[in-house]
């Protein structure tokens, strides 16, 4: 293997849901046997309805709604307009408290992984702090860090995602802005634009956004006038320049970086026991969505990014090998990967060796409570191959 660096056994962090863990006497002895170095286990998470194939009480838990799975504290929420629902579907009253608990009962490192501007039924319910493209049309799922609600709602939500909790590790997923794409119920827009549509269509403009580029020095109207026309029915070769794109970028990320600093403060004061900070962001710097794109700062501020490498093809390889050389010297690189279908036993393996030869490292692996019967050998593989190359 090629020599990334690296010394001793590469981390492999293994992912779940509470109720994957609640009710499930044998998973934490699953997960040890899968040789899994931690479990990132979700403290706030979005809509999901989520198979429980391992579960000896429940086939599948529908969570209906974006949630904190700790208890929804009055003090802590005082006065603020966004409020997390307590997730009502799970009947322990402290779901990710206490699925922690078990697992660091039995000797096992937990995460705190915390989805932060994800949220359906706040955006529904406070539309003028959600992502709005330039044909004015919202986009509910996703809460526009521009918004000073929306950042003390990422924060709060960190800061009582990890309180009191035997957690080491804080994993911060959409801690930036969410964009066009987006896994909802019955999607109809998959292949419809290209990237090139899809990355205008992903730029905010909400009222927050065009007074920050009007500060920047654009004319707002202007530019929402070129974005539609870059992305109207016959665009006939309209553009946007590139300085204006710049600009964007530019606003895009000092949002994204004054969100993570909040959150990452809020978290370092609510728990001393947090001795890392994870981001799962892209190399891309134009990426949203739940791994938004690296910002010039990023690495600095965090002690590992984890990259999307669920596709066992070169453009996971390209995204690694694009990961280590920009969180280089600064942070350590993470590959995001999957033992669900469409990967499968024959390119797993190669797959995983091609990251850790790229420099990878860290391994996360999705997910220990949707693998199957069928899918635990491919959990149990990914970790020895991964041993056998560290």
């Amino acid at each position: 293997m090629t020599d990334s660096g690296r010394t001793g056994t590469v981390p492999v962090v293994g992912y779940a849901y509470p109720w994957d863990v609640i009710g499930d006497p044998s998973f934490a002895d699953r997960a040890r046997g899968l040789g899994v170095t931690k479990v990132a286990l979700a403290a706030a998470y979005h809509t999901a309805r989520a198979a429980t194939p391992l579960h000896p009480r429940h086939r599948f838990v529908e969570a209906r709604s974006a949630a904190l799975y700790r208890p929804v504290r009055a003090e802590a929420w005082d006065g603020a307009r966004l409020v997390p629902p307590a997730a009502t579907w799970v009947a322990a009253k402290d779901p990710f408290g206490e699925a922690a608990a078990i697992l660091a009962e039995a000797g096992i490192e937990v995460a705190a992984w915390i989805v932060l501007t994800h949220s359906t039924l706040l955006g529904e319910a406070n539309p003028d702090l959600a992502v709005v493209n330039c044909w004015d049309e919202p986009y509910p799922y996703a809460l526009c860090p521009r918004h000073e609600d929306v950042r003390r709602y990422a924060e709060t939500l960190a800061a009582e995602a990890v309180r009191d909790t035997p957690t080491s590790t804080a994993i911060l997923e959409a801690c930036g802005q969410l964009g066009f794409g987006h896994g909802g119920h019955h999607e109809k827009t998959d292949g419809a634009y290209d990237e090139a549509t899809q990355q205008l269509l992903s730029i905010c403009c909400c009222a927050a956004c065009r007074e920050d580029w009007a500060g920047r020095g654009l004319d707002a109207e202007a530019t929402v006038a070129a974005l539609r026309a870059a992305t109207g029915v016959n665009p006939s070769g309209a553009t946007v320049d590139a300085s204006t794109l710049d600009t964007i970028l530019a606003s895009r990320h000092a949002a994204a970086d004054e969100l993570r600093h909040r959150v990452i403060a809020a978290v370092r004061e609510a728990a001393s026991d947090v001795v890392e900070i994870a981001l799962h962001a892209q190399p891309d710097p134009w990426a949203t969505g739940a791994s938004p794109g690296l910002t010039p700062t990023t690495a600095d501020d965090v002690d590992l990014v984890v990259s999307f490498c669920w596709p066992t093809t070169e453009a996971s390889m390209e995204t690694g090998r694009r990961l280590v050389e920009a969180v280089s010297g600064k942070a350590a690189a993470a590959a995001y990967v999957t033992v669900l279908p469409p990967t499968t036993e024959d390119d797993l393996g190669g797959h995983l060796r091609a990251l850790l030869d790229a420099g990878i490292d860290q391994i996360h692996l999705y997910h220990l409570g949707l693998a199957g019967a069928d899918r635990q050998h491919l959990l149990a593989g990914a970790t020895t191959e991964i041993r056998r190359d560290a």
